[in-house]
């Protein structure tokens, strides 16, 4: 098949692009677009334009993706457990600590210089934009826009793994 060998690279660096938005792997996300072009190929004959097809059906597993673990609810144990932790002592700390770890994942997670300048924005030293931009290397007024940008990418990343609100209005 010459479409493995054409699609291939493509396919990989958009799921990679995808993916995390998604909340799910890569490769699972590759594996679900492959399956949906064989499932084509048993409708009818290939894409015309497989490259264009190919983003198209990229972005439409990583909604079907998010729209799942929009809907799918966590597990919060026995009755009334949930709602009972509290804000102070060592389970409060812990979850303290394990938000700010879930936080500096996705920051390492981010793409460019994304990375670089949020660690500067969550440094313990609270540092002024001065001081980030002569440790970035950066002109002092991009770091607005840039951090804009980084943030946006940051709630996008986190929105998918983070779970869905609930119902809202009155319930029947």
């Amino acid at each position: 098949m010459d479409l493995l060998k054409e699609l291939g690279p493509l396919l990989s660096a958009e799921a990679a692009a995808e993916a995390p938005l998604a909340g799910m792997d890569p490769a699972d996300l590759e594996q679900a677009v492959w399956v949906r072009l064989l499932e084509r190929d048993r409708q009818g004959p290939a894409p015309a334009e497989p490259a264009r097809w190919l983003r198209r059906a990229v972005r439409a597993e990583a909604r079907l993706a998010r729209r799942r673990t929009q809907r799918e609810v966590p597990y919060a144990g026995p009755a009334g457990c949930a709602d009972e932790a509290p804000e102070h002592g060592p389970e409060g700390e812990l979850l303290h600590r394990e938000q700010d770890r879930a936080v500096r994942s996705a920051v390492a997670r981010l793409p460019g210089r994304c990375p670089e300048l949020m660690t500067a924005f969550l440094s313990p030293r609270d540092l002024t934009y001065r001081e980030i931009a002569g440790e970035l290397g950066i002109s002092q007024g991009s770091l607005g826009p840039v951090r804009s940008r980084c943030l946006g990418c940051l709630r996008r990343m986190l929105a998918a793994e983070v779970e869905a609100p609930g119902l809202r209005g009155k319930e029947r």
